[in-house]
């Protein structure tokens, strides 16, 4: 595994952006009342939200940056750098981080840069965006400011005749703002993936391994009330499920272990939002009190890179607002990949959620 240290560099404040159109899972066609309970017992969500056709992940994530941006009182021509972490960019390419660049009115010397991993997107590309920031050459170290954009919409590329795919993901796109900071606590982090199990979470055809034919648009029955063609979303979600509550824990713990840190001193464990029997297997195996491990399941669903951030903008928005905190974030999931953090943040600001 891959530990790494970012000193001097410190997260400014977190918002979020989802779509206004919500989708209670109660309505699902494939869904009766009794397979409705148990779903909702199962993975927590009660309902998501979908974008309309028109809205691409970057828009919720512009909208996200715009109020943030507005709320810290920065003057984007102080902002280095731009990371975008999504696997539903605006196009195959360009990349979509220079279109945001403009559409942010950011400068043209703005490093911008697009991350396609998906449930561990967030602490990966907190990795990178922390590394530049903590380098860059610029003399002025109150014009050290960075953006990182994550989020998804999945909705777009889930199968509505897929009970194990479609009522679980939402959509959203988050903005976190970090800025140069001497003598900030350090951020830690442990990072792993294993391509070998990639078949776990994909998506058949629409790349260049396998180009789009006629046959990409034919629905498959894989499974009991799953259907889907090979341009959406394939979950095998028992492999999903054994690797989440092993590699999870193992995450954590070696992030623990390798930078000395007494779990009972963080304040917050905020994870990937899988589902909740599996987090809740997570959470019962580093044995940490319910308190600390925040969820937004219910209303918002698997939001893929989106889902720490969105967690603690919509659960504990007024603690990042008026204290200081110590937490522990994990993702886990497509690729495989999966990384665990531990960070800190003094009376952040913490936006109000966006709804286009």
């Amino acid at each position: 595994m891959a530990f790494l240290q970012v000193n001097n560099i410190r997260i400014s404040g977190l918002s979020a952006c989802v779509p206004k159109q919500i989708d209670e899972n109660a309505n699902f066609h494939l869904f009766d009342g009794e397979s409705y309970k148990n779903f909702v017992a199962t993975t927590g969500i009660e309902r998501k939200r979908f974008a309309a056709n028109e809205i691409c992940t970057s828009d919720l994530c512009v909208a996200a940056a715009e109020k943030l941006i507005a709320d810290l009182g920065w003057n984007k021509e102080e902002i280095s750098f731009l990371v975008f972490v999504t696997q539903t960019p605006d196009y195959i390419l360009p990349a979509t981080s220079p279109l945001i660049q403009d559409k942010l009115g950011l400068s043209k010397d703005c490093y911008t840069l697009d991350i396609s991993l998906g449930c561990s997107g967030w602490v990966y590309a907190m990795s990178v965006i922390t590394s530049l920031l903590n380098h860059s050459l610029d003399n002025e170290k109150n014009s050290k400011k960075a953006i990182l954009l994550a989020g998804d919409t999945i909705s777009k590329i889930c199968s509505s005749t897929d009970k194990s795919t479609f009522p679980l993901f939402g959509d959203a796109g988050t903005a976190t703002a970090l800025e140069f900071s001497e003598n900030a606590t350090p951020i830690l982090f442990s990072m792993n993936s294993d391509g070998a199990s990639y078949q776990s979470i994909r998506i058949n055809d629409g790349g260049f391994r396998n180009f789009v034919s006629d046959s990409s648009f034919e629905k498959i029955t894989r499974g009991d009330g799953i259907e889907s063609d090979n341009l959406q979303l394939i979950l095998e979600g028992m492999d999903v499920f054994s690797f989440g509550i092993k590699r999870a824990p193992e995450s954590v713990n070696s992030l623990l272990e390798r930078f000395d840190i007494d779990k009972h001193t963080v304040d917050y464990f905020i994870f990937h939002q899988a589902n909740m029997f599996m987090n809740e297997q997570i959470r019962k195996k580093l044995k940490l009190e319910k308190e600390k491990v925040p969820y937004s399941l219910k209303n918002f669903g698997n939001t893929s890179s989106a889902t720490i951030p969105l967690t603690m903008i919509t659960e504990l928005q007024n603690e990042l607002i008026n204290k200081k905190l110590k937490h522990i974030a994990c993702g886990f999931g497509v690729g495989l990949s999966w990384g665990s953090m531990y960070f800190e943040t003094d009376k952040i600001v913490c936006s109000k959620l966006v709804e286009i």
